[in-house]
């Protein structure tokens, strides 16, 4: 599991380390390469949560090693120097999370 600890995502916002796509399938079929960003990636961290009307804070359906699917347009990317080296992060809000590895 990957960690971060320069990014502190606020209220219902989460950070999410990309994923590489597979390039070949089971049966060693070779998969085009896809151009577009990754949707599949490893929470790193996440928010406290959105504070409602009432004064409490909305739950967080993800926790920091959770493996989540979102959708493609709707993130924002980061690059991070970190250790001589620049790491990708995405940056969503929870309800740009499709679902969850389980």
């Amino acid at each position: 599991m990957a960690t971060m600890t320069k990014l502190i995502p606020l209220e219902d916002h989460i950070v999410v380390k990309p994923l590489n796509q597979e390039t070949t399938t089971k049966s060693w079929i070779i998969l085009p390469e896809n151009k577009e960003k990754p949707n599949k990636g490893e929470v790193i961290a996440v928010g406290s949560g959105k504070i409602l009307e009432n004064g409490t804070r909305a739950p967080i359906d993800v926790k920091v090693g959770d493996i989540v699917y979102f959708a493609k347009y709707s993130i924002d990317e980061l690059e991070i120097e970190e250790n001589w080296e620049t790491n990708k992060y995405f940056v969503m809000k929870q309800s740009y999370i499709m679902a969850k590895e389980g």
